[in-house]
Formats: C-alpha cells, structure tokens, sequence
C-alpha cells in the first residue's frame, strides 16, 4: 500500500514538472504576432565585426630611421601650417590696430558724460 502512494505521487510529481517546464518555455520565447500598432517587429541586427589590426612589436617600438625621419617632416610640415594660419589671424584690425584695444569690434567713442567702465579691457570710453 505505501508503495503504491509513494508511486502514485512521484507520477504526480514528474507530470507536475513537465508542465512547469512547458508554460516557462511559452513565456520565454512568446510568438510573433501581427497587430495593428506593431505590424512587423524588427529584428535584433549584430553590427559588423570590425578586423582588430594586430601590428607587431618590432613594428610598434623598433622604427628605422627612415620612419622617424618621414614622421619628424609631417610634424614640421603641420606646424608650419599652424603658425601659417596664426599669422593671417593676426592681420585682422581687431589684433594689428591699437585702437581696438584687445575688442573683437572698435569701441564706440561717447561723450564724456555717458562713457561706460569697460570689463573686457578695463578702460572707460
């Protein structure tokens, strides 16, 4: 008799944990469904692998003179072009006329009674 009951509730048991099993399943991966709100899911897209650039040791820290003489010239080449575009901003009047007093516009010349302090250069015109 106690066999029997232990039998009948280790049946019980197992079917009891397969349906477990299955309702977790269904709610895990739900069905697509078309509706009017979302007609189409989108699908989850990966972005493309990008190919890792392995560049050897010798490559990265042991250069010969040619590569450190090729990469001192492109170093002095874009200085040069730095302090080429430096120059033509300093032609501008705002840093070439004295008048401006470090203003990007020329101050206005007031009367003497409604000159104003100046924050920007600390004089009053």
């Amino acid at each position: 008799m106690r066999f029997l009951l232990v039998a009948i509730f280790c049946c019980l048991g197992l079917v009891f944990n397969a349906n477990a099993q299955k309702s977790k399943k269904s709610k895990a991966q739900p069905a697509a469904q078309d509706n009017a709100f979302a007609p189409i899911a989108p699908e989850k897209m990966k972005a493309p692998a990008r190919p890792k650039s392995k560049k050897s040791f010798s490559k990265k820290y042991y250069k010969t003179l040619e590569d450190t003489h090729e990469e001192f010239q492109q170093r002095m080449e874009a200085n040069a072009k730095k302090t080429r575009k430096k120059q033509r901003a300093m032609e501008q009047p705002q840093y070439s006329d004295p008048s401006y007093f470090g203003h990007k516009k020329k101050p206005k010349k007031r009367k003497p009674g409604q000159r104003k302090f100046c924050k920007e250069c600390g004089i009053v015109h």
